[in-house]
């Protein structure tokens, strides 16, 4: 009894059809060299991609056709057109391509050809890694000890770690510096006619408020408040004039003037001390 094969005994080709996942199964039969009838089963799945791209970018894919491909659709032709991958540049802020690591490692290279390697332990001319004296010299410099510390340098250890408290730098014995640097730079900032701004919008911002005050005259310092969390203006502001007579003709002119659909209140910043 001759054995038939299952595709010899369906005739005709089949409809595709899609499930619902969105997968189209289309069936084919086709002969094959050896005159069998085989069957070809393709699955295949559509999927919608949404690509950001810029906004010239979007406006040339849709530039009509000129040419041998005038009249066709939108989009590469794959008959006539190879799209090759994304080749993605990284470029310096002076409009240059930067170098490749591996440019820079031969870069490295070149610069050490003419370099002498010296050795740290007995001064070789090879690595210190691989020193054929390291383990012996190592020893008698682990044995000599590190250098004694200048008693200063020792007071001062002594006195950070006492009683097991941490005693900040510019508090340490020898550092009286940094706070008179300190409290100097504060003081200064004390002396200069400082205005203080209140009714604000939330909108506000730094460039606002210096623009508002920058045309009575030379401003050196703005701290404008805000939110720690929200990040928006508390309705005050301190602006500092570097002279007391710029100072006094801002108070005047913008004390009751309106901002913003806001009456704004100028007056006299007070001494933190």
């Amino acid at each position: 009894m001759p054995t038939t094969n299952w595709a010899d005994e369906v005739d005709g080709e089949e409809q595709p059809f899609t499930d619902e996942n969105g997968i189209t199964t289309i069936i084919e039969y086709k002969t094959n060299e050896d005159g069998t009838k085989v069957k070809v089963t393709r699955r295949t799945q559509r999927k919608l991609v949404h690509d950001v791209v810029n906004k010239a970018v979007a406006a040339r894919k849709k530039w009509p056709k000129f040419g041998k491909e005038k009249g066709n659709r939108p989009g590469p032709d794959p008959a006539t057109t190879t799209v090759g991958d994304n080749l993605r540049l990284k470029l310096s802020s002076t409009g240059q391509i930067t170098q490749e690591v591996e440019d820079t490692h031969e870069t490295m290279k070149q610069q050490l050809q003419n370099k002498k390697i010296l050795c740290r332990i007995c001064k070789g001319d090879h690595f210190t890694t691989k020193c054929p004296y390291k383990d012996s010299l190592g020893m008698e410099d682990a044995a000599a000890g590190p250098a004694a510390l200048p008693v200063e340098e020792t007071k001062a250890a002594e006195e950070q770690t006492a009683g097991g408290k941490y005693i900040a730098p510019h508090m340490r014995q020898g550092n009286a510096s940094g706070s008179k640097d300190r409290d100097s730079i504060r003081e200064k900032r004390e002396e200069q006619p400082t205005l203080r701004v209140t009714n604000l919008s939330e909108d506000a911002t730094e460039a606002d408020v210096s623009d508002l005050f920058k045309r009575y005259g030379h401003i050196s310092r703005v701290f404008l408040a805000r939110d720690r969390e929200t990040n928006v203006c508390k309705g005050f502001a301190f602006v500092s004039f570097s002279a007391r007579e710029d100072a006094q003709r801002a108070l005047e002119a913008v004390d009751g003037r309106g901002y913003d659909n806001l009456i704004l209140r100028v007056e006299w910043a007070k001494s933190s001390a």
